[in-house]
This record gives C-alpha cells, structure tokens and sequence, in this order.
C-alpha cells in the first residue's frame, strides 16, 4: 500500500492569522532611523546651496580687457597685448569692457601694466608724442654705449658726450643731455640698440647732431632722482 506525504510548506508570505478571539493581527511596523532621514535632508540642502552658487558665479562675471603680456608706460598697445577675460562683477574694480578692444590698441599706456593685470581708464592716453615743446630724438648705441640692463618707456635717462679720436671733449658744451625713454628696439643688422628719448625742444638738435657722431653714451637713472 502506498502512502503520499503532502507537504503544508509555503514559501510565500504568510497571511495574517485570526488570533483566539477572532481579531486580525497588525502588520510589523516598519523601523524609523532618524539619522538617516536627517542626513538626507542636509544632502538636499546642500545641493540647493551650490546650484545657487553656480548660477550666481556664471551670471554675474563680465569679459573685460588684461594685458597677456607686460605692457610698460609709453609703449604703442598692439593687439597682441591685450585679451578678454572674465571676471566676477566687483563695484570697487572698474575694469576696461572689452568692448573698449578697438579703441585702446593704438594707445599708449600711460602706466606699467603687469602680465595678467586689468586694464583700466588710467592705464592708457590719447596724449600724442612728442608733446608740445619737447621732442623725440632717436639714438644708435652699441653694446658698450649702452647699460645692459632693459630700459622702459618712462624710464630717466643722461645721454653723455663722451671724447672723440682725438680724447678732447667739445669746451663749453654741456656734458650731458637728460632725457626720458620713449622706446627702444634692436637693430638687427647691426646690433645697436635703438633708443628713442624725449628731450626739451631747446635740446634737441645739439642731442641729435651729438648722437650723429657716436661720441655719446647713454646713462640709466634711478625713477626718484
């Protein structure tokens, strides 16, 4: 004779069971963490904060004008000086726009602006060269009629009338010129240094007529003489 076992097992949830007195049991309550919902709730917080943030830093820059590389008082601004850049609104910078681009190349910077520096309404001037009652006397100078260290527009300068072949030196002539560096560039052909200074008009021409031989040398200042 065969007997089958049936079996009462089920895997699945089981259902809630009348008590003795016929009243259904409750569910288990689920378990609060306190901690987490906390944790959370900083979480959003935070996020809120820095979406505000990253909207207020993107909304409130500008593009204005810095020099790319230094630029030094008295020199021509060329295109290759300037670029944009953006920056954050500040009341207490006041920047060039640079929509100003056009107008300031061209201009001479009235000031020494550093690599990265901000351009401003004082960096540059209109004012023409030479001003009036002065003039621009340029100078060929070697090597050794010159200081090796770089000279700068603005920088104060002495142009010396040094002895010519015979040793003598013109009498009763002034010894030396002051002047002020407009400029200077590098003749490549013969390796002179070109320096274009601005002398009173009176001075000019015995400057220039001095600076023809090449019986001069020129001497660098100190700014607080």
């Amino acid at each position: 004779m065969t007997t089958s076992i049936r079996s009462d097992r089920n895997t699945g949830p089981r259902p809630a069971t009348a008590a003795s007195d016929g009243v259904m049991s409750p569910p288990p309550k689920l378990r609060k963490r306190p901690a987490l919902i906390v944790a959370g709730v900083a979480v959003t917080a935070f996020g809120c904060l820095l979406g505000a943030w990253a909207w207020s830093a993107t909304t409130n820059t500008v593009e204005v004008l810095a020099a790319r590389d230094t630029i030094h008082r008295g020199e021509m601004i060329t295109a290759e000086d300037l670029q944009r850049v953006r920056i954050n609104g500040d009341p207490a910078l006041e920047p060039l726009a640079a929509s100003a681009y056009d107008d300031i190349v061209g201009q001479r910077a009235a000031l020494d602006v550093a690599a990265g520096g901000l351009l401003t309404a004082e960096s540059t001037t209109e004012e023409s060269l030479p001003p009036q009652g002065q003039s621009i006397v340029g100078i060929s100078l070697t090597p050794a009629q010159v200081p090796a260290l770089p000279m700068h527009g603005g920088d104060k300068v002495r142009i010396v009338l040094t002895p010519g072949t015979d040793g003598d030196v013109s009498a009763g002539s002034a010894q030396f010129t002051g002047a002020e560096v407009v400029d200077t560039s590098l003749d490549e052909t013969t390796g002179n240094t070109i320096v274009n200074v601005l002398v009173p008009y009176g001075d000019a021409g015995l400057l220039a007529a001095r600076a023809a031989t090449g019986n001069v040398a020129l001497i660098l200042d100190s700014g607080d003489q």
